[in-house]
């Protein structure tokens, strides 16, 4: 080790002799590097050199963090100035500097948008922040504080009286407040301050010249500041504002951008047929308007087969019926079957508040419709804006009709396009435009009424595949297809999913017939409210109201045919009668006069039992006034009003004037009060006649609560008139068991090219 650092030792001076004159002896120094090099208990001059280099390279383990990343290797230098190397052109080069330079101008505009937005809050919260802090030095005293506390005891030093308004009372040194706060005092004017100061000091038997010296000062108070910065951010957010709406305005290029650029522009959506699970054999209980739409697919399809005869493709459909029949559904299935593209859009969304939006959005609606032509264009609850023109609206009625009037030119103008299918839907066909209707707009409508029988029976097939259930699907979908009278697809379908939740509920490993009758309840009467407690009195009237609907019913020819009868409370009746009324389409004076008959028993039961009548028959009676206004005013039923028939206002309907004279109209209500007192003695005479079995129907319902058929036939023995209550009786004689969903010849091969599309794409 000694012989180590002697050799060192030389070394260093055969350096440091170098250095100095400049001139290094390489054999000297390379001698004793070998002495060095030779020792074995030391490591090799080569190894230390090594290891200083890689320590040199790689930071330390732990400490990467702290050692710059991007430095380029030699490799990297040696390709970037072999790429530097090669000659470039000088529109290639002008090229990647405007694109460096568009890119970093867009990239620090935003950053420079967020940093300013950034500042200017930060400064906002520090003038606050200031203001507070400053406010927060001074604390207020009354005159009685200020003489008893400070000026009595002779620690005044003086006083600064600052803007006429206030005084700043400045304590003599080694005197502070709490929290070293500086007082102050507000005074009304500076001649009363003064004479109440002389007072209070020559109070105190000072002289004159010990009085507290005062001096007037004008300064810049924070009040000022906080007035001022008021006016600032007032006109801050107002030049903001109006920055902020001149970019929205201008844009950003890009679709939906900008203010108006995504106001103007239209909302229509491109359907995915993917993301529609939907077919036309998922669509039941409306054939006929299914193969309306069918054929316009199949148009769009195959026009070969229709161009040969010279036939046109309908220009539009108009789907109208009640709500709930399946108009929205059809849509969806002509979206996922259609291979043309399928745009869709709400009525709605072409009333906005601002002027002009509907007729632009209406002529961006067709521009991306002809863009994608051929297609099918849908319309959802078109009544929204194409509504009657001319009538008493005011407002934003004009902004409506020029909508309407956009929409009219796009649908039949000088440029229209035959590629471009409108398919529409509406449950209010009455309140549209007659313009909007004629042939050459929308060539079809299409009526979606209510499903029948066998239109139901279909629904419900459709409906319990996909459920849980041990019954048979056709017998099943037949029985609650005859206990569903006047029932739409959508209640069909919400009947369904509470029969599940029902089971679900009780934990029952599938789904019976009781739940589907249960859920048949709910949706007709309501949730059932075990909860609601009725006193005794009052459950024996409702058992009485509910006998005397049954047994009118039961023994009046043209009533329909009791089903069940219950006093459990549901939804907002205290009790309630389902019926069985068949397929009916025409109605007579005496089958109407029946049906007020049975409405009336519930009150005339009251009357008869309990000799007082209450609040319980409300609903029946507004049903039994609708009915015989109907027949007096609307259906010409009547021999003094004549055969006439004038529109009845419709619920929530604001009429102004009625279409028929003040003699008229009373000689409308008189025979309308005559019908109701004859049909109620009716039922009085009835229910009396039958007083006896009433007594019975109410004291089981009392006992069981829910009457059904078979015990009605128990106490009062079969019903004295033919009548139907299975699904085999109401189809009897109609030709078929089932829907006729047999599709024209033209039809029978439409979706042949893309179900092999599809096998292609599996296999």
């Amino acid at each position: 080790m000694r012989r180590f650092f002697t050799i060192s030792k030389k070394v260093e001076q055969l350096l440091m002799n170098g250095v100095l004159t400049g001139r290094l002896d390489d054999s000297a120094l390379h001698s004793q590097l070998s002495l060095v090099s030779r020792r074995q208990v030391l490591p090799s001059l080569n190894t230390v050199i090594k290891q200083w280099t890689n320590l040199c390279e790689k930071p330390p383990t732990g400490f990467e963090k702290y050692f710059d990343k991007d430095k380029k290797t030699e490799k990297d230098d040696q390709r970037s100035d072999s790429s530097a190397s090669k000659p470039t052109s000088f529109d290639d080069a002008f090229k990647k500097k405007i694109n460096r330079m568009s890119q970093g101008s867009s990239s620090s505009s935003d950053s420079d948008k967020q940093k300013w937005n950034l500042y200017g809050v930060a400064g906002v919260i520090g003038i606050i922040s200031l203001l507070a802090s400053y406010n927060s030095r001074y604390k207020e005293i009354t005159w009685k504080d200020f003489v008893n506390n400070y000026l009595n005891r002779h620690v005044v030093e003086k006083l600064d009286i600052v803007n006429k308004k206030w005084v700043r009372i400045n304590l003599l040194p080694g005197y502070s407040t709490d929290g070293n706060a500086t007082l102050w005092l507000n005074i009304g004017s500076v001649n009363s301050f003064e004479r109440s100061l002389e007072n209070a000091q020559l109070a105190l038997n000072l002289e004159p010249a010990n009085f507290v010296p005062v001096v007037y000062k004008t300064e810049l108070e924070a009040g000022n500041f906080s007035g001022f910065l008021e006016i600032l951010l007032f006109f801050g957010f107002l030049w903001f504002m109006m920055r902020r709406s001149a970019e929205m305005m201008k844009g950003s290029g890009k679709r939906g951008g900008g203010l108006f650029g995504g106001i103007m522009e239209s909302t229509v959506k491109l359907v995915d047929p993917q993301d529609i699970d939907v077919r036309f054999k998922d669509v039941a209980g409306c054939e006929e308007a299914k193969i309306e739409i069918m054929e316009l697919v199949n148009f769009l399809k195959n026009p070969q087969q229709y161009l040969d005869l010279g036939a046109k493709i309908p220009k539009g459909a108009m789907l109208t019926g009640p709500p709930g029949t399946g108009k929205t559904l059809l849509a969806k299935a002509t979206a996922g079957e259609a291979d043309v593209p399928f745009l869709s859009v709400s009525g709605s969304e072409f009333l906005e508040m601002f002027v002009g939006v509907g007729t632009s959005r209406v002529r961006d609606m067709f521009t991306m419709a002809r863009k994608h032509a051929p297609c099918i264009l849908f319309i959802d609850e078109i009544d929204a804006v194409g509504k009657k023109r001319g009538g008493r609206n005011v407002g934003g009625h004009s902004e409506q009709e020029n909508t309407l009037n956009q929409l009219l030119v796009e649908m039949d103008g000088f440029n229209t396009n035959t590629n471009v299918v409108v398919l529409a839907a509406t449950n209010r066909v009455d309140v549209l435009d007659q313009a909007l209707m004629r042939p050459g707009r929308f060539d079809r409508q299409i009526y979606v009424p209510a499903p029948d029988i066998k239109g139901r029976a279909s629904i419900f097939g459709v409906h319990l595949k996909p459920l849980k259930s041990n019954l048979n699907i056709l017998e099943t979908a037949r029985k609650l297809a005859a206990r569903t009278p006047g029932f739409t697809g959508a209640d069909i379908a919400n009947v369904c999913n509470e029969a599940a939740l029902l089971a679900a509920r009780e934990l029952a490993s599938s789904i019976s017939m009781q739940h589907f009758e249960q859920a048949i309840d709910r949706v007709v009467a309501g949730m059932e409210k075990k909860s609601r407690v009725l006193q005794a009195d009052e459950k024996k009237i409702v058992a009485y109201h509910e006998a005397g609907h049954a047994v009118c019913g039961w023994f009046l020819q043209y009533a329909d045919p009791l089903l069940k009868v219950s006093i459990i409370p549901r939804g907002r009746g205290l009790g309630y009668a389902q019926y069985l009324p068949k397929e009916q389409y025409l109605y007579s004076k005496r089958q109407l006069f029946d049906r007020m008959c049975m409405t009336l028993g519930g009150r005339v039961s009251e009357q008869v039992f309990f000799n007082e009548i209450t609040t319980g028959a409300q609903d029946d009676l507004k049903k039994v006034t609708e009915s015989a206004y109907a027949q007096v005013a609307h259906f010409g039923m009547n021999e003094k009003v004549g055969n006439v028939s004038f529109d009845l206002p419709q619920p929530g309907e604001i009429t102004f004037e009625k279409p028929y004279s003040e003699t008229i109209a009373y000689l409308i209500d008189s025979e309308v009060k005559i019908l109701v007192t004859k049909a109620y003695d009716d039922t009085m005479e009835l229910v009396q006649k039958h007083k006896s079995d009433t007594i019975k129907v109410a004291e089981r319902l009392l006992k069981q609560e829910v009457l059904t058929r078979e015990d009605m036939i128990e106490l009062l023995g079969a019903r004295p008139f033919q009548e139907k209550s299975t699904y085999e009786e109401f189809v009897e004689g109609t030709g078929s068991m089932d829907e006729d969903t047999t599709l024209p010849k033209g039809l029978q091969d439409w979706n042949e090219n893309s179900e092999n599309k599809d096998n292609t794409k599996k296999k």
